[in-house]
């Protein structure tokens, strides 16, 4: 499940770390943010677009199955 929420609404309270495996050129990245209970997830080259939000679970899940993937 992810739930869009209002970027305005939301970054004066959110801190974003970029992704460790985001490159200097600006390409394919994601800044994501630890949020109590959520992961705050969004492209930072479209800062006026979405931001999702997933269950902390759901993105462990998640990041836990790309690295597990990633190593095959």
């Amino acid at each position: 499940m992810t739930v869009e929420l209002d970027p305005s609404d939301a970054e004066a309270e959110l801190s974003r770390r970029r992704s460790s495996y985001s490159g200097s050129g600006g390409g394919d990245c994601v800044e994501v943010t630890l949020a109590p209970g959520t992961v705050h997830v969004r492209d930072p080259k479209a800062q006026a677009g979405e931001l999702l939000a997933f269950p902390r679970k759901q993105w462990a899940a998640f990041t836990a199955y790309a690295a597990e993937i990633t190593v095959r």
